[in-house]
């Protein structure tokens, strides 16, 4: 599904409704909520946990931080066990995989009342927690603003020959992503056509996170990164990393969800933080961490990041439903084409 930006898809109210007072009761007789999230821990997770329970004293927030793979594989395990732990869970692939195996509840917070179909499952599956806007990126001690790469075509220059990397873990925020983005907006046959040629320019494989391509890049391993996350850019300019982003359209758009395990030991807890991280509240702790909250009414501190910014953009917004019926094709032919 390819958008000029988020104007006709994500305008939404920011009132948010406050949880029942049944619902905030019942929680606090649980007394904890625990949390897998593929958020960074003390960018995000901590105050955004203390910001609930500032809110909802007497509610413990307790988390484990994997990425989407890691946080699927937690709550899966644990549900064939027959041991759950985990109440609620995020990511932008661990949804796919979770509801796979039957372990996801549906739920509608009061506070997402508003939102968009595009941002929420009009069963109450998944909700959009924040949003990602993959692009590529440049060390600036590397290559100058000139000869940076402007478009797709560009990667396929000669002189990007083994100049170039991304992250290969199978989520649709690493290579299978960008697979998925050329499929999806060049048609199959021009597709695999340009993937072709582009695993010719021998792309370095990393088997780690984005946030660690990106690092390697301002490190000089890499002089141009593959499906970063353009709101990573602005907070290592911030600590005088020499790099910059490219406005690369149309930009990967992916949603990270939140979504309630079926059959979780605190349910009710589990439900009143879904509604806070819905919340216009818990938006703008999602927002003061540095993410791209899922609600445009939330303030943030670098506007241009977004595609209704000062500057806009295309995207290609990758549903949570098109990753589900794409992923695991996309990702074999990231293992046939790259690897």
């Amino acid at each position: 599904m390819l958008f000029t930006g988020l104007a006709g898809a994500l305008l939404w109210s920011s009132v948010a409704n406050a949880a029942s007072n049944q619902l905030i009761e019942a929680a606090k007789k649980e007394g904890k909520v625990v949390w897998y999230t593929t958020m960074i821990v003390d960018q995000a997770v901590r105050p955004i946990a203390a910001a609930f329970e500032a809110r909802y004293p007497g509610i413990k927030v307790e988390y484990s931080r994997g990425n989407s793979g890691d946080v699927a594989l937690k709550v899966i395990n644990e549900g064939q066990a027959g041991n759950r732990v985990g109440d609620v869970f995020d990511g932008t692939g661990s949804y796919s995989s979770i509801k796979a195996a039957g372990m996801v509840a549906p739920y509608i917070p009061d506070s997402a009342a508003s939102l968009p179909a595009e941002a929420k499952d009009p069963e109450g599956y998944w909700h959009a927690e924040n949003f990602y806007y993959l692009t590529a990126a440049y060390n600036t001690d590397l290559v100058s603003k000139e000869e940076a790469p402007k478009t797709f075509e560009d990667l396929l220059d000669p002189k990007w020959k083994g100049q170039m990397a991304w992250a290969v873990t199978p989520e649709p925020t690493g290579a299978a992503g960008f697979v998925g983005t050329m499929l999806m907006t060049m048609g199959e046959e021009k597709g695999m056509e340009y993937l072709k040629k582009l695993a010719t320019q021998k792309i370095t494989n990393i088997t780690s996170s984005q946030r660690t391509v990106l690092d390697r890049t301002i490190l000089g391993e890499s002089p141009i990164a593959l499906m970063i996350f353009n709101h990573h850019v602005p907070i290592s300019q911030e600590k005088g990393a020499p790099v910059e982003w490219i406005r690369m359209e149309p930009l990967i758009a992916s949603a990270s969800v939140i979504g309630l395990v079926k059959d979780a030991p605190h349910p009710n807890a589990a439900k009143l933080f879904i509604d806070f991280m819905e919340s216009a509240e818990g938006q703008q702790a999602v927002a003061d961490a540095g993410y791209l909250p899922a609600n445009p009414n939330a303030k943030v501190s670098h506007p241009e990041l977004l595609p209704t910014g000062p500057q806009p953009f295309k995207i290609n917004f990758i549903t949570p439903d098109t990753i589900d019926k794409n992923l695991k094709k996309w990702i074999d032919v990231v293992n046939k084409t790259f690897m």
